[in-house]
């Protein structure tokens, strides 16, 4: 791998609820400098979660910038200083009602590497128990259970298109293999 750039000059320009922007000023290996913009953003979770009898439990939320409702599991962003695990408790408890008595990591997601600092910490969720919902007041949350073959192939086939449910669901057909009742 090459030498990495020096950033000899950063710029904070915007502070938001959710996400900041900063100008940077990279000095490249070859002496020659150039401006970055890097949306930051505190990272955030999705949690694929298996019911005892296979299905995995995905939600569905209207996205403004989408323009349209959108059918993903159940995630959320960081609060300061908390641990991706803890927030994909709490994330599965609010959205879907569940808690999980195993969770274990499916790895990260990079959404948009080239604008965005933003890293999503990807979940399984099994041996649920089910507890009250607690959505944000924001959020207009349909749990929708569905079979996971189907799930993945509508993450196939275009139907669904939404990253991190995507990436959660072939990251766990890649561990089990298509069919989810063969390993739960």
């Amino acid at each position: 791998m090459e030498e990495k750039p020096e950033v000899i000059e950063s710029e904070r320009v915007y502070s938001g609820r959710v996400f900041g922007l900063r100008d940077d000023t990279l000095r490249m290996p070859d002496g020659t400098t150039l401006k970055r913009q890097v949306i930051e953003h505190p990272g955030a979770v999705a949690v694929l979660a298996f019911e005892e009898d296979g299905d995995v439990l995905l939600v569905q939320q209207y996205r403004h910038p989408a323009g349209e409702a959108l059918l993903e599991v159940p995630a959320g962003t960081l609060e300061a200083n908390e641990p991706p695990e803890a927030c994909a408790r709490r994330e599965l408890e609010e959205e879907a009602g569940r808690r999980a008595g195993r969770l274990a990591p499916l790895g990260i997601l990079r959404p948009s590497p080239g604008i965005c600092d933003e890293i999503i910490w990807l979940f399984e969720a099994t041996e649920l128990e089910t507890t009250p919902a607690r959505p944000e007041p924001d959020e207009a949350l349909t749990l929708v259970p569905l079979a996971f073959d189907e799930a993945l192939a509508r993450a196939a086939d275009g139907r669904i298109t939404d990253g991190k449910t995507i990436a959660c669901l072939f990251r766990a057909a890649g561990r089990y293999g298509a069919r989810s009742t063969s390993r739960v």
